[in-house]
């Protein structure tokens, strides 16, 4: 079982109130990695998807009123397109073989996906979002997906292209990075979310960028991912994901020194105070 299914400890997690803005309850979801295919937890909550990151330093607590919680993580919840979540298990519904495209399929057929009931949890966003990526065909009233490549290549580069456009903004060490470093970037992050065949070949391909270097610049430092029964068997990509830092891309390099440089040790803090009172 993993954490978030049946557990009661304390965590901290910053994410939208629903009692703020409506009444339905946040459901959290055991939903398959888009790239991994790692058992992740998501959260779903007033029709918003959201993927569920988190951050620890090396010790820490957290006060809560009279109470400790010895998880120390820091959780954040960030909406997420629900086409990247569901693209996997619609490329898997179709059964495409060769140049034959596949099967058209009922779309409660292609969520129902074993041991992960939690994709059934989606219906009510997956129709109006799959139709970008999709071929569709109704009978009566039932209607039939199946998976277009070019749909879905085509949605994919605007992706790339919103990224390309949004980087620049964020800082401003990606305000000064060349028109292909930036393009490289924002490969790199959309392809955090595609299996190499078919998406990121043919996206690499599209760009006509080196499939290796974006598998290689791919740097997740918080993606949630859990196949145990507590905090302990959270696996943040620690070994398969990470990124070697002699090739780590130089922004983020300096992000990381920047953050280091701006961390103080809490016992230097404490150290420090009794100086001061004595």
């Amino acid at each position: 079982m993993a954490w978030w299914e049946g557990l009661n400890e304390t965590r901290v997690l910053i994410a939208p109130d629903p009692s703020t803005s409506g009444k339905h309850v946040g459901q959290f979801l055991s939903l398959r990695h888009p790239k991994t295919g790692n058992m992740a937890c998501y959260l779903f909550i007033e029709g918003v998807l959201q993927e569920l990151h988190w951050f620890k330093q090396s010790y820490g607590s957290w006060f809560l009123g009279d109470y400790v919680c010895e998880d120390g993580r820091l959780y954040t919840a960030t909406p997420v397109d629900p086409v990247f979540i569901l693209l996997p298990i619609f490329e898997e519904a179709r059964m495409k073989k060769g140049d034959d495209q596949g099967k058209f399929r009922q779309l409660d057929e292609i969520i129902y996906i074993d041991g992960y009931p939690g994709y059934q949890s989606l219906s009510s966003i997956a129709e109006k979002s799959m139709q970008i990526v999709c071929d569709l065909k109704e009978i009566g009233s039932t209607k039939f997906f199946r998976l277009n490549d070019l749909k879905v290549l085509r949605w994919l580069c605007y992706k790339v292209h919103q990224l390309k456009q949004t980087l620049p903004t964020l800082d401003m060490n990606y305000a000064a990075r060349d028109e292909k470093d930036t393009l490289f970037d924002a490969v790199s992050i959309v392809g955090e979310y595609l299996k190499e065949k078919p998406w990121l070949n043919l996206l690499c391909s599209k760009f006509k960028l080196n499939l290796q270097e974006a598998a290689n610049a791919q740097y997740t430092e918080v993606v949630l991912h859990s196949n145990g029964s507590g905090p302990a068997s959270f696996n943040p990509v620690q070994e398969n994901n990470k990124v070697d830092k002699k090739t780590g891309r130089a922004t983020r390099q300096t992000k990381k020194a920047k953050v280091e440089e701006s961390s103080k040790n809490i016992k230097d803090m404490f150290s420090r105070a009794a100086r001061k009172g004595r």
